[in-house]
């Protein structure tokens, strides 16, 4: 009966061995993910995206790394509901700045064709 009031006790070094290698292929696919959008340029859309891409792994970095640690049901479960309401809130907010970003690249990339027009 002991075991049911640490529920994660035996999950321990594989769970942080799991979350080791999901980070390790979350940065190879930020890292993709970030190439792909050099060969645009390094307009501000771009940074954006790189930054908003860093902030996010690095947030789910530090969930796992708290996940990792928590000694019973009730605290992961805490963890998890902070860090999805922190993500909800956080990427409201980047996409509103990244949409922003996108109407002025946008708007700034047929202004060429505007002034044949006229």
């Amino acid at each position: 009966m002991a075991k049911a009031s640490q529920p994660f006790e035996d999950l321990g070094e594989p769970a942080v061995q799991a979350g080791e290698q999901n980070m390790a292929k979350a940065r190879g696919a930020m890292d993709n993910y970030i190439s792909f959008f050099q060969l645009w340029g390094g307009n501000d859309l771009t940074e954006k995206m790189k930054t908003y891409t860093e902030k996010n792994i690095s947030a789910y970095s530090e969930f796992v790394g708290k996940l990792g640690q928590a000694p019973n049901f009730q605290e992961a479960f805490r963890i998890q509901t902070e860090f999805m309401q922190t993500q909800s809130n956080s990427l409201t907010e980047q996409a509103m700045s990244l949409g922003d970003e996108y109407n002025k690249v946008a708007t700034d990339a047929i202004k060429p064709f505007r002034m044949m027009s006229t």
